[in-house]
């Protein structure tokens, strides 16, 4: 098979987390640029009010980990990017969040733990995995989920920044591997982006076990 006809961006060969640590320092002030309250203001009404275990996968600048320790939460930031981790974990030293170098879709090290979370976020993740990466992800999350938790992802639609691994992704797919996984559809909302980029635009879908 041949394939740039498979691949024609050469897309799988490329590592989920591609250009991430060298462009750093800027996205972490684009990513802070923005407040937890704004990005998140469609699924707010869902997240715990009481003190939870919070898992935040992909947690990049450390914005909302930050946000939901303050709020009393009990958080875990999960960050494959090393330079991406240093800057969040300095950035917001002053809140007390567990810094784990981990990543989807087998996330081995907090899988190691078996823990549970009655919040689980993946903001501006799901893209970067492939299908099969999506699907592997779905049930390793799933099963790092709290009986009465919910996991909120965010599903990134639009062009492709230079040197980025994205795929294609919407909420039928999702929901269809959440079903498959125990997990049911809880709330669903669109929105364009929070930093008014160009042709970009997110689907917010909430999951529970269902």
């Amino acid at each position: 098979m041949n394939p740039d006809t498979t691949d024609p961006g050469g897309l799988l060969a490329m590592h989920s987390t591609a250009g991430y640590a060298d462009a750093a320092e800027g996205l972490v002030e684009q990513y802070e640029s923005v407040s937890f309250a704004e990005v998140h203001r469609e699924m707010l009404h869902l997240f715990p009010t009481r003190p939870a275990a919070v898992l935040d996968i992909g947690a990049g600048s450390g914005r909302d980990a930050a946000a939901l320790a303050a709020a009393g939460h009990r958080v875990t930031a999960a960050e494959p990017t090393a330079a991406m981790r240093a800057l969040g974990r300095a950035r917001h030293a002053h809140h007390p969040v567990d810094w784990v170098d981990d990543a989807l879709p087998q996330l081995p090290v907090l899988t190691a733990r078996a823990d549970r979370y009655e919040l689980i976020l993946l903001t501006a993740v799901w893209m970067h995995l492939d299908p099969d990466q999506r699907a592997a992800a779905m049930a390793t999350v799933a099963r790092l989920l709290a009986d009465d938790g919910r996991i909120v992802l965010s599903l990134r639609h639009g062009p492709v920044p230079p040197g980025r691994r994205m795929f294609p992704v919407d909420a039928p797919e999702t929901v269809a591997l959440a079903r498959a996984n125990g997990l049911a559809p809880l709330h669903l909302a669109h929105r364009e982006d929070p930093h008014a980029r160009a042709g970009v635009s997110w689907t917010y879908l909430a999951l529970h076990a269902g």
